[in-house]
């Protein structure tokens, strides 16, 4: 959580800096570092220890000692003195999406609002509209930035969810009392956001399991304390609760705990017809002990086949169990290649050999390095000249390499109009071609739906990227027809992505489900600017689960050969 934390203050100051009007390239410096420490993989604490920091893109000499200092004080002194520097509250603001620093400024110069309270009172009485640059709209887009502010409070996201997890578990599993742990509940099913953190723990000394969990460093209150249960508030204001089952009874909790209510009530239901008890500690017939060690024994006796945590939402899957017709579901190895990555080309933070290297170590056979075209300046979009350079780097790259094979692809902007910002001559030269909008949210719905179905129609185009646009806690997803899309995708031969950035998981589980229904093959991407960021690939892999989706389902399942063959249109 350290790595959060830092991110946190890096972007606090970058907000700090705007709303002074310090050096544009000074705060991108900021910017850029949260975005590459969040992406890491590894507690910020294993670089330091190893002297690696700078090996962190973006992280020079000046940041690294604001990074040892928080480590080792919990505080940044430079980030103090700036947070004294302006009213307090007015950070508060910038989290709003659609309020940024000029817009904080103005509001705290014209008004005095200086916090979110104090904004809610100003539009309830009108006093923003007026102001020099803010219109009716404005006031609507502000107040539907509270709404998914506060909506974002309530729960965290999958990724942050399982960083949470894997510190508690990493920790407790040093106990000598825990014989074995493993989280429960939503973060086990792998939903897209998460309210609280379960374990469960077999051990035979539990109050020592339970001293060692609450004195766990990034605790911040104890909640309730017990023999076999405890719960604790995180430092982050994360809830995370803790139990202990006995051995013979683990997969009996874990299916218990594990399941969304409406599961676990089927799953009852199908016990009481078979003459069986269900309930946390195990599967019982007359009073007796029937089993509860494993959850495949728990399946098994309920004459059902294994239904995997990823499913248990009681939408579909026991009747398709019932009848054994349960898909199998894609997994990370399954995997073959990213295609969609960026190189420090575009706005990435490694060379393209880095992050093919990366993607060797992680057993794949290709990466598509994706860079952003040449509209889109804020991300160093590529021009034509770049483009040749780029290509010819690729190719000496892929004379050195025997089994893998980095693509020179591209992630192209589609315009307000559906238009994609190269030619077809230019377009027809890369291997992949990743389309996605980028500006120009606020449209109608037959507008954004419209560029996207053009975009689809181009032959040289192969993968729509983030679909629908959403960024948890920061926008909502766009108003697009997605049925209408999906058609047409089936129709050309375009294949929708579903992005595996933490903060995007887009497509979402549900119409992940809906595309393989209609029979649109999908591609699972990190949309990586770091190497680290490739190990997120593991949260797409998720959704596709929740999404029912099986190997045949996704492209970058395929072999080279039969991927380049596969996208054609």
């Amino acid at each position: 959580m350290k790595n959060i934390g830092i991110a946190q203050i890096f972007r606090d100051i970058a907000d700090i800096l705007e709303i002074k009007g310090a050096n544009r390239f000074r705060i991108r410096a900021y910017q850029r570092a949260a975005q590459n420490i969040e992406s890491l993989t590894e507690d910020i604490a294993v670089f330091i220890d190893k002297d690696r920091l700078t090996d962190i893109p973006g992280i020079g000499k000046d940041l690294s000692e604001r990074i040892r200092e928080f480590v080792s004080t919990g505080k940044i002194r430079i980030y103090e003195d700036l947070k004294r520097s302006i009213p307090e509250g007015l950070l508060d603001l910038l989290k709003i999406p659609s309020v940024g620093p000029k817009t904080a400024k103005l509001l705290y110069e014209k008004l005095k609002i200086k916090n979110i309270a104090d904004l809610k009172n100003a539009i309830s009485k009108n006093k923003l509209e007026g102001i020099f640059g803010i219109k009716e709209k404005t006031v609507e887009n502000i107040l539907k930035g509270i709404e998914i502010l506060e909506r974002g409070k309530e729960r965290m996201t999958l990724g942050q969810a399982v960083l949470v997890g894997e510190e508690f578990i990493n920790t407790l599993k040093k106990t000598p009392a825990v014989k074995k742990i493993s989280t429960a509940g939503s973060l086990r099913r792998q939903k897209e956001t998460v309210r609280d953190i379960d374990l469960l723990v077999i051990s035979d000394k539990p109050q020592k399991v339970m001293s060692s969990f609450i004195k766990i460093p990034s605790v911040k209150d104890i909640l309730a304390e017990g023999r076999t249960k405890s719960s604790v508030r995180t430092k982050d204001d994360v809830q995370v609760d803790c139990r202990v089952v006995l051995d013979k009874s683990f997969g009996a909790a874990l299916l218990y705990f594990t399941g969304s209510k409406n599961f676990n009530i089927k799953l009852r239901q199908i016990a009481i017809k078979k003459g069986l008890k269900l309930n946390e500690y195990g599967l019982f017939r007359n009073n007796k002990f029937v089993c509860g060690k494993t959850e495949e024994d728990m399946f098994k006796t309920l004459r059902l086949p294994y239904i995997e945590p990823e499913l248990r939402e009681d939408t579909g899957e026991i009747e398709l169990a019932q009848k054994d017709k349960l898909p199998k579901l894609i997994g990370i190895k399954d995997l073959n290649g990213d295609l969609h990555a960026h190189s420090d080309w575009s706005d990435g933070g490694n060379t393209i050999e880095e992050m093919a290297d990366a993607a060797r170590k992680l057993g794949y056979s290709y990466i598509a390095i994706t860079d952003h075209s040449q509209s889109l300046k804020v991300a160093n979009g590529l021009s034509l000249a770049d483009l040749k350079k780029k290509k010819q780097e690729i190719e000496k790259i892929n004379k050195k390499l025997k089994t893998f094979r980095v693509l020179y692809g591209t992630e192209v902007d589609i315009d307000s109009k559906g238009q994609i910002d190269y030619k077809d001559e230019i377009l027809k030269e890369f291997d992949i071609v990743v389309a996605a909008i980028h500006t120009g949210f606020k449209q109608s719905r037959e507008q954004l739906t419209g560029r996207i179905i053009k975009a689809c129609t181009n032959k040289y185009v192969h993968i729509i990227a983030h679909p629908t646009g959403r960024l948890w806690g920061i926008r909502d997803a766009y108003d697009i027809d997605l049925e209408e899309i999906l058609k047409v995708a089936k129709d050309t031969n375009t294949h929708l992505e579903i992005n595996a950035f933490p903060n995007r998981l887009d497509l979402n589980d549900l119409n992940c489900h809906r595309a393989k229904e209609i029979g649109v093959k999908l591609a699972i991407d990190t949309d990586a600017h770091t190497t680290e960021q490739l190990r997120e690939i593991k949260l797409g892999i998720a959704v596709a689960r929740r999404g029912w989706l099986a190997k045949e389902d996704v492209i970058n399942t395929l072999s080279l050969e039969e991927l380049l063959q596969a996208i054609k249109k």
